[in-house]
């Protein structure tokens, strides 16, 4: 069921007419194939260089405030890409402090100076790459902390230099996990909205978005998605291709602690600098921006802001709650049964999380409305009253969105939990007559309890920034702080935007302590 809208979309591309399609082939077709492959490759060159480089100086050299930045630079995966777009528009923009500061000091006008258009393809780059290189730094670090210290000191007595031992021994020995981390971050790149949106991009995203609502052409909608869903299978398939051989770099000595290489003077403090470089840019300071804002902006003290609050945190709890009750029951059925079409169901359902949140809308959306229209019927001719919509533009659509966007990261961590569960506990609680039902309910629960938080938190923040899929999805009169930060930056009213934008941010902190907490355990 929870692969209906993948379904929907790929029919619909295959039997749709091509009148539309052809109009987009011969016109903007090829810009938004340009522009999304320049953001991708520019996002993967930014996060393996921002990522890998912060996972091994903070994994491997000992340098001041290290153990501080192995934190703090996990921070920006709380800063949705859209949020830290507004604030360096805030910045940045012809209106803003610094070229005002500028056009002031040196007495120019607009045109006699040149400066950096953030409202482009390289200032979406950038942006994207400051918000996702923690995907590929969480990963390489956990890579480089699993690595045996021996191998790395067999390097070096043999002669080779830090960077070499890095390059020759620790980078290849690391690969599969940069690539899983990197192909994460290409995904999420494909499926960005809110930032290629809002800098005037056009990429396959808003190319669905403008033909779904400016065409009215659903079928031309899908034949775009089922392009852009070519491009994502392809990361998934390099992405499993990549994990093949994971335990290739795993410890297989975990009593040897990783030596780190001390760093003395002004290398140590270079390092410093280098770490403190994407925190300072993809959270300090557009956090910063956002708190100064907010401050000025009457939003907070608005009544319609309050209730907008409760619509997103409320949304979010609903949906995550649903999506870890179903990671529980798939990931359980998993364990227990060696069904080969078991298996498969559950790898089904977790492909949600690699589509973008605009497929993944409009196959819910059609769907949907095919199941009302023929519910409506029905009724009508066995009632004779006329009966309104069921599902559509309801909030059981877009939490049925939800849970088929963002299932896969809950069943991952739930997963990841039972893994760590002897299956003879399984075995035994069965001979002393508890049926499955009740070895979930009272060993496994209680065991997973920090598996289960962690994958409620994700779900709960995860929610909280979706953008694309709350706009096409949202009830007439429902608003969600995602969308209220979208609709007044829109409007050029970035101060206003400013507090929801700092709320969203401040609620994704709370799963980025626990996933740190969580690693510095293991």
């Amino acid at each position: 069921m929870l692969s209906t809208p993948l379904l929907v979309i790929v029919l619909m591309a295959v039997t749709g007419k091509a009148d539309v399609w052809s109009h987009l082939w011969q016109t903007v077709l090829g810009d938004y194939v340009t522009h999304s492959l320049r953001l991708v490759v520019g996002v993967a060159i930014g996060v393996l260089l921002l990522g890998v480089s912060t996972a091994w100086l903070t994994a491997c050299c000992e340098f001041p405030g290290r153990k501080l930045l192995s934190l703090l630079l996990l921070l920006p995966m709380a800063m949705p890409a859209y949020i830290i777009a507004y604030a360096y528009t805030g910045l940045l923009d012809f209106a803003g402090p610094i070229q005002t500061w500028i056009r002031a000091t040196f007495e120019l006008r607009y045109g006699e100076y040149w400066f950096f258009n953030i409202h482009s393809v390289t200032g979406a780059t950038l942006m994207l790459s400051l918000v996702l290189y923690p995907y590929v730094y969480l990963m390489a670090r956990a890579a480089f902390l699993a690595q045996s210290a021996h191998i790395i000191d067999v390097s070096r007595s043999l002669g080779a230099t830090p960077s070499r031992a890095f390059f020759r021994v620790a980078l290849p020995m690391a690969r599969p996990a940069i690539v899983a981390g990197l192909s994460l971050a290409m995904m999420e790149t494909l499926a960005d909205y809110g930032t290629v949106q809002y800098f005037g991009v056009p990429t396959f995203t808003t190319g669905i978005f403008r033909t779904f609502y400016g065409f009215g052409d659903a079928a031309a909608a899908a034949q775009l998605a089922v392009v852009l869903l070519t491009f994502v299978i392809l990361l998934v398939v390099l992405e499993k291709y990549s994990r093949r051989r994971i335990s290739y770099f795993q410890s297989s000595d975990r009593k040897t602690p990783m030596t780190r290489l001390p760093l003395q003077g002004l290398t140590a403090w270079l390092t410093t600098l280098w770490c403190l470089l994407p925190v300072s840019l993809g959270f300090l300071l557009p956090f910063g921006l956002l708190a100064v804002w907010s401050t000025s902006s009457n939003e907070w003290v608005q009544g319609g802001f309050i209730d907008i609050a409760v619509n997103s945190l409320s949304l979010a709890a609903i949906a995550a709650l649903v999506a870890v009750l179903l990671a529980l029951v798939f990931a359980y059925a998993a364990r227990i049964s060696r069904s080969r079409w078991v298996h498969l169901s559950v790898q089904v359902t977790s492909l949600g999380y690699a589509l973008p949140g605009t497929i993944i809308a409009i196959g819910v959306l059609v769907s949907f409305a095919w199941i009302d229209h023929h519910a409506v019927a029905a009724f009508d001719s066995m009632a004779g009253t006329q009966l309104g919509l069921l599902f559509s533009g309801t909030l059981i659509a877009l939490v049925f969105a939800y849970t088929t966007r963002f299932l896969a990261v809950s069943l991952g961590a739930v997963q990841s939990g039972l893994q760590t569960i002897k299956p003879s506990l399984d075995s035994t609680a069965r001979l002393l007559g508890r049926t499955p039902l009740q070895v979930l309910r009272e060993i496994h629960v209680p065991m997973l309890k920090g598996s289960v938080l962690t994958a409620f938190l994700i779900v709960f923040v995860d929610v909280l920034k979706e953008l694309p899929a709350t706009l096409m999805l949202r009830p007439f009169n429902f608003n969600t702080l995602a969308v209220r930060a979208y609709e007044l930056a829109s409007d050029e009213r970035l101060i206003d935007a400013a507090p929801a934008s700092v709320l969203i941010v401040l609620v994704g902190l709370i799963p980025v302590f626990f996933l740190n907490r969580s690693i510095t355990k293991r």
